[in-house]
Order: C-alpha cells, then structure tokens, then sequence
C-alpha cells in the first residue's frame, strides 16, 4: 500500500490487495462493502457503479505482453469519496506508478494535480492513462512499416507469422480500448455529486482523446488487413509461378521418358551397332523436348 495527501485529498494505491489491505479499508473508512469487495473481485467489463458514499470505477488499460508480443487489458480499480481517491490494480501499470512517484518527490506536482478534489486527481489519471497509449500506437505503426518493407522484399513466407502477431496486438487494442470511452461519457451524463461543473469539459476532452486513439486503431486494422491480403496474394502468385515451373517440367521430361522406356522394351534398340547410337538417342530426346517447349509456346502456356 502507498499512499500520498496533499491538503485535503488523498490518494491511496494498491498493487495485489491483500486480506490486510481489505482490513484497512474496512476498519479505516466508511465505504459500502460491496466497493471495498470489488478491489478483489476481477472485472471483465469496464463499469462505473455509485454508491451512497462513494463511486466506483473499473476501467482497463492496455497494457503489453512482451514473453506473448500482444496487448492485454489491465484492470485498474477505484473508489472516490470526497476526499481520498483509493486504486487498485494487480498489474504493474508503469505510468501510474510513475505519476505517483513524481507526486512524492514533487510538491509543486502535488500543489498541481491535488490542490482542488479527489476527481481533479481522477482526471490527471485517465489523462496520463489515455496519452500513454500514443506511443504504443506509434510503436505499431513501427512494425507495420516493417512489415511492408519485408512482404515487397520478398520475405513473404517470413511475414506470415508476424502478421498474424501484429494483428492479434492490433485486435486486443481496440477490444481493451473501445468500451473505456462508455465509462468517461457516463461520468459526464450523470449526475454525480464528486463530479464539478468545471470537469466535466475536461472530461470531455478525454472522450476526444479517446476517439483519436480509436481512429489511429481503426487505421492501423485496415493497413494490417491490406498487408495481410498482399502478402497472401503474393504467397500464393509464388506458389503458382514453382507449380507451373514444377508442371512444365515434368511434361517436357514425360515424352523423353516415354522413348526411353521404348527403347528398354525393344528386343533391337534402333542404331543399337552404331558407336555413337548413345549420342543419337540422346540427341532424339533432346529434339522431343524442344518440340514440346515450341508447342507449349505456341499454346501460350509459357
């Protein structure tokens, strides 16, 4: 448990509640117990819950997998009352633990972001929350440069699975990141007492946040679909061009087998007397196959 106060707000983290840090809680402030038991009970869906002394937020943040190289959601849980500000999540989220250990060291950052109510504090959270997700965008948009390098460099086989990776990555974003945008708009609708006139434009600059996130996103889906198309199209324009060389060959090697599997079966090979009769058969099957590639010409098959 950390915890930092400046003036009348305070805010307390916890990263993995335990049963003691239940305890405090339940001992130390006068919370609805079913707040207090959402700190340890796993959301899959982001909400906002009011209570008769209290709000109760579950939203998720994307957060990365570097072992599988994919986004996953990060739950982070919060109660606020009118002066204290409670978080907890069972996730490192570096950003926040970040934020709060500039708050300790700072006292000008505390006079900033804590000067006013616990929700101002909120804000700056979602705030820092919702920017740190540009530079993962970036990142993406990175690697789809990468991609699209090596599928016209001619790594296509190679791209397969990094593809599918990034996709996946693309794909966990949005499903983390979409339905957060339900949960700032629900605390600028409704009528919540801990939430100040003066936020609520704030908040809805978040909701703008939010959209160019979910647009950035919506871009990065459509180039890695794209990219996903045309290296599949040129997998498949290879595989085509080995099968037809595959299938020219063996029909220019299946007339000169057959002559050579007649002559096997002929009790008097033709010119069989003659000292160059090896040099004439050889030379036999060589005008076959040059007649089979001028007819395959002809035909326009090659």
């Amino acid at each position: 448990m950390k915890t930092i106060k400046h003036q009348n707000t305070t805010w307390i983290d916890f990263e993995d509640p335990q049963t003691d840090d239940i305890t405090y809680l339940q001992e130390n402030f006068n919370i609805h117990p079913l707040a207090i038991e959402e700190l340890i009970t796993p959301t899959y869906q982001p909400k906002v819950v009011r209570y008769e002394n209290c709000l109760f937020f579950s939203i998720h943040i994307p957060l990365f997998d570097t072992e599988h190289r994919t986004t996953y959601p990060g739950e982070l849980d919060i109660i606020l009352t009118r002066d204290h500000l409670i978080t907890s999540h069972k996730q490192n989220i570096y950003q926040l633990d970040t934020f709060f250990d500039e708050l300790e060291r700072s006292e000008g950052k505390r006079r900033l972001n804590m000067h006013e109510t616990s929700m101002h504090l909120l804000y700056r959270i979602i705030e820092i929350l919702l920017n740190s997700c540009f530079p993962k965008l970036n990142h993406i948009s990175e690697k789809l440069d990468h991609i699209e390098s090596q599928v016209f460099a001619g790594m296509e086989k190679e791209m397969v699975f990094e593809i599918s990776v990034l996709k996946r990555d693309i794909l966990n974003f949005r499903r983390t990141l979409k339905p957060q945008r339900a949960i700032i708009e629900s605390i600028i609708k409704d009528e919540h007492d801990y939430v100040p006139d003066d936020l609520r434009f704030y908040f809805q600059d978040l909701i703008g946040t939010n959209i160019r996130l979910w647009n950035i996103l919506e871009s990065q889906k459509e180039t890695i679909e794209a990219l996903e198309a045309t290296n599949n199209s040129l997998l498949s324009n290879k595989l085509d061009l080995t099968m037809k060389v595959l299938t020219i060959f063996s029909a220019v090697m299946l007339p000169m087998t057959a002559y050579s599997n007649m002559l096997a079966m002929s009790a008097h090979i033709p010119f069989g007397d003659s000292p160059y009769a090896f040099w004439i058969h050889v030379s036999f099957m060589v005008i076959i196959s040059l007649t089979t590639i001028t007819v395959f010409k002809v035909k326009k098959w090659l």
